[in-house]
């Protein structure tokens, strides 16, 4: 909320609600002449959505990706501030039938939006051996990604992997036997997430959104849960808030003008919010500023 630092008749986007922890932390901030426009691509997160804040006359509702706020109208006069709380969230995690947690047993899915899209059994039942092993590295950063993918491939031409228990047990045989900080399938099971969901790329096109969006002093505040979307992130800030390097071997550039301005560093939760809620734990939240447009 203080990166947001919401103004009380500001417009406001959340693009990913979930259950809407931000959204009421932001309504209760904004006055009578306040917007707070809603997104989320779960159905079940819109059903709440409707149902807590639907009669607010501030609050406008819409189901899908925050990749396609821009083509939403109500959007289209320009946003005060803008909040992406990426991943997964705590409700499609805690229930077993959405198929995110390898620790819940439940049909293979993974799909933030379950109405669209191939789910995660749909992939692994027809993705090549080589396609998995990719996704797998560049998503998960899954050292034994290419032995992970061989045991899928292998177990699936015997029978269909259809269930996240199923799926973790596999993963795990084809690990290493030794001292496992973290569940053997935990960064598979990422990969897989991100892959089914177009998480990066979503990522991606939703900061460029964004940044168009934005009001001068309007700002962007993202949480991300890990190095790959952090990385993005910070990147993007930098790209429109530092100068690149010169480089003397090339012709002078055009002079750069800085478009936004970076809040402060990186920032983490703190011990008692990690204690009280450990999923914080690896949370990282950026917050920028939309800059003036020069004269």
């Amino acid at each position: 909320m203080e990166g947001l630092r919401v103004v009380e008749d500001g417009t406001y986007l959340d693009g990913t609600f979930g259950r809407g922890g931000h959204a009421r932390g932001v309504l209760q901030r904004l006055g009578t002449g306040g917007r707070l426009l809603l997104m989320d691509k779960d159905p079940e997160a819109i059903a709440v959505a409707e149902r807590e804040f639907g009669t607010d006359p501030r609050v406008s509702i819409h189901r899908g990706s925050f990749v396609d706020f821009a083509h939403w109208e109500a959007a289209a006069a320009g946003l005060d501030g803008i909040l992406f709380d990426l991943g997964v969230s705590s409700p499609q995690l805690d229930v077993a039938e959405r198929g995110f947690s390898f620790g819940k047993d439940g049909p293979l899915d993974m799909r933030m939006d379950s109405d669209s899209g191939q789910s995660a059994a749909q992939w692994l039942a027809s993705a090549s051996e080589q396609d998995i092993a990719d996704v797998l590295w560049t998503y998960g950063e899954e050292r034994m990604s290419r032995r992970i993918a061989r045991t899928i491939v292998a177990r699936r031409a015997q029978q269909p992997i259809e269930r996240t228990g199923e799926l973790a047990q596999l993963i795990a045989s084809a690990m290493p036997r030794g001292k496992q900080e973290i569940h053997p399938a935990t960064r598979s099971f990422q990969a897989i997430r991100i892959h089914i969901n177009r998480e990066l790329a979503d990522l991606e096109a939703g900061l460029d959104a964004a940044h168009a969006a934005l009001k001068p002093q309007g700002r962007l505040a993202v949480i991300s849960f890990h190095s790959l979307e952090d990385r993005i992130v910070k990147r993007f800030i930098a790209k429109h808030a530092k100068a690149p390097p010169a480089n003397r071997r090339l012709p002078e550039a055009e002079t750069f003008v800085p478009t936004l301005r970076a809040i402060g560093d990186a920032q983490k939760a703190g011990a008692a919010e990690t204690a009280a809620n450990p999923r914080a734990r690896s949370a990282v939240l950026r917050v920028a500023e939309k800059l003036a447009e020069a004269a």
